[in-house]
């Protein structure tokens, strides 16, 4: 069992790096394996609704999102990462998770799943409210916590200091653990049965 954690700051080993780690030791504690994955500091373009993604499965822009989508499909699990920009998720970020979900669905469904924010002071429930929008349209199983996942600090040392974080943390390592071996032992979650629909609202002409 394999757990990705998808680190969303263009800072490799700032705060939401630290964050990561501290599940990260967590699973490997539970024989968990897992891999931190990096955003990086590329531009990175958001969604065009070309819809050429729809015949592929692939994004038509290929960067990042299409190297994160390669690395999910060998996973059983996703925590997402993210520092908190203006109350929100980092715009990037962002921009990878509209294309990732909208070109490769499949790869991320029915798999357990969580986010982290990081954040110096304020605007940490709206990012996590923000970010967990793109698990429960997909029929995601969302992994939790004691708290709301977040940690708070600027520097990183001031990260290390905010014990309730790093707890939460961890917590979100152990329920993550505990579910993915529920999951192995009983068969992955099952899936809708009926046909999906979709409705657009119009005025019916």
């Amino acid at each position: 069992m394999k757990v990705l954690l998808f680190n969303g700051s263009p800072r490799a080993e700032g705060n939401t790096y630290i964050a990561l780690s501290e599940i990260a030791t967590v699973l490997a504690h539970h024989g968990i394996e897992s891999e931190i994955f990096q955003l990086g500091t590329d531009p990175v373009r958001g969604c065009l609704a070309c819809r050429k993604c729809k015949t592929t499965s692939k994004c038509v822009f290929d960067d990042v999102v299409n190297r994160l989508v390669e690395k999910a499909s060998q996973c059983d699990g996703f925590i997402f990462g993210t520092p908190v920009y203006y109350g929100s998720a980092n715009g990037a970020m962002c921009a990878v998770l509209d294309r990732a979900f909208y070109s490769a669905a499949a790869v991320f469904t029915g798999k357990p799943c969580a986010s982290i924010v990081v954040c110096r002071r304020g605007g940490a429930a709206t990012a996590f409210d923000r970010l967990n929008k793109y698990f429960t349209i997909n029929q995601m199983p969302v992994v939790t916590s004691q708290y709301w996942n977040a940690v708070h600090g600027h520097e990183p040392e001031h990260v290390r200091s905010d014990l309730e974080g790093l707890q939460i943390m961890r917590v979100i390592g152990y329920n993550m653990a505990w579910l993915l071996k529920c999951i192995a032992a009983g068969g992955p979650p099952p899936k809708a049965e009926e046909k999906r629909m979709v409705t657009n609202f119009h005025d019916g002409k």
